[in-house]
C-alpha cells in the first residue's frame, strides 16, 4: 500500500513539472528582411576590424600573463620562496588576466558567429523575435545578436 502511494506521489511530481518553453514566435508586424550586399560587406569589414584587435588583445594577455610562470612573473631571480603576501598578489593578477582572456574569447566566439550570419545573409536580425536590430545598435555593438527589447528582456531575468 505504501508503494503504490510513493509511486502516485513520484508521478504526481514529475507531471506537475513546468514544461520547456516553446520558442517565441516572429512578431507578425516584424518583417525579417535580408540586408543588401552593399551593407553586409560594410558590417563585414567592421566585425573583421574588431575582431583582429580583439585577437590581438588577446594574444597580449597571453603572452605577457598566462605563458609566465608563479616565478617569472615575479621577477624573483634565486631559487628561495618569496613573501606570502607576493605571491597572493602575481595569483590575484593571473587570476585576473584569466578572467579577462576567457571575456575576450567568448567576445572572439561571438564576432565569429556574427560574421557567419553576414554570411548566410541573416545578419541583422534578432535570433530570439526575429525583427530587425536598429542599425545604431548595430554601429556600436557589430555582433550584437539580439534587438533591444529582446536583450532587456534576457537582462532583467
Amino acid at each position: 500500500m505504501a508503494k503504490s502511494r510513493r509511486k502516485r506521489k513520484i508521478k504526481s511530481k514529475i507531471k506537475a513539472r513546468p514544461k520547456a518553453r516553446a520558442k517565441v514566435k516572429p512578431h507578425p508586424a516584424a518583417k525579417t528582411r535580408k540586408m543588401p550586399k552593399s551593407e553586409l560587406k560594410k558590417y563585414k569589414e567592421l566585425l573583421l576590424r574588431e575582431r583582429s584587435q580583439v585577437g590581438g588583445d588577446l594574444m597580449h594577455i597571453s603572452k605577457n600573463t598566462l605563458n609566465k610562470s608563479a616565478r617569472d612573473a615575479s621577477g624573483d631571480l634565486s631559487g628561495y620562496s618569496y613573501h606570502m603576501a607576493d605571491q597572493a598578489s602575481d595569483d590575484y593578477d593571473r587570476d585576473f588576466s584569466l578572467g579577462r582572456a576567457t571575456e575576450e574569447q567568448k567576445l572572439l566566439y561571438a564576432i565569429d558567429e556574427a560574421i557567419k550570419r553576414v554570411e548566410d545573409g541573416s545578419y541583422g536580425n534578432c535570433l530570439v523575435c526575429g525583427r530587425q536590430i536598429a542599425k545604431r545598435r548595430l554601429m556600436a555593438l557589430p555582433h550584437s545578436e539580439l534587438c533591444i527589447e529582446c536583450q532587456e528582456k534576457k537582462e532583467s531575468r
